[in-house]
């Protein structure tokens, strides 16, 4: 088993929760268990995943906000001014949005190989980081 740190993005973490597609839920709650002890999470995520349970997908207030102060038990990168000014290079490197390069620059700082999510192109690398879409089929 690889015991590199891995990166979740806020979209994985959201379909843990959300029966809206039951095969990406059931993949990302495998990935989820797979990952345990090698997760790194960042700030922006767990701020992102709050409001976004709530606003997008319909998810119960109390249901977000305990799920959301079990995300804070986990390692955490807290955004502060060495993230954002890398992932003003990162943008602009990759021509990405700033958000997804603020994910990228949590999850280089944080010592994480690995970033799961479907929000950039899957087996790109970026810095030190790679990116897997867990819900393709050679990553789900």
């Amino acid at each position: 088993m690889n015991d590199a740190r891995v990166f979740f993005d806020t979209n994985v973490l959201l379909y843990m929760y959300s029966a809206a597609d039951r095969v990406k839920q059931a993949r990302a709650q495998e990935l989820f268990r797979r990952c345990s002890g090698r997760m790194l999470l960042s700030t922006q995520v767990v701020q992102e995943f709050y409001v976004a349970g709530e606003r997008k997908c319909g998810l119960p207030h109390r249901k977000m906000r305990e799920a959301a102060a079990a995300l804070l038990e986990l390692p955490l990168v807290i955004i502060g001014r060495e993230q954002i000014l890398s992932a003003f290079g990162i943008q602009e490197q990759y021509r990405i949005s700033f958000w997804d390069a603020l994910i990228l620059s949590a999850a280089e700082s944080g010592g994480a190989e690995s970033v799961y999510t479907e929000d950039l192109n899957d087996g790109q690398r970026y810095g030190a980081v790679t990116v897997h879409n867990p819900f393709t089929s050679q990553h789900g």
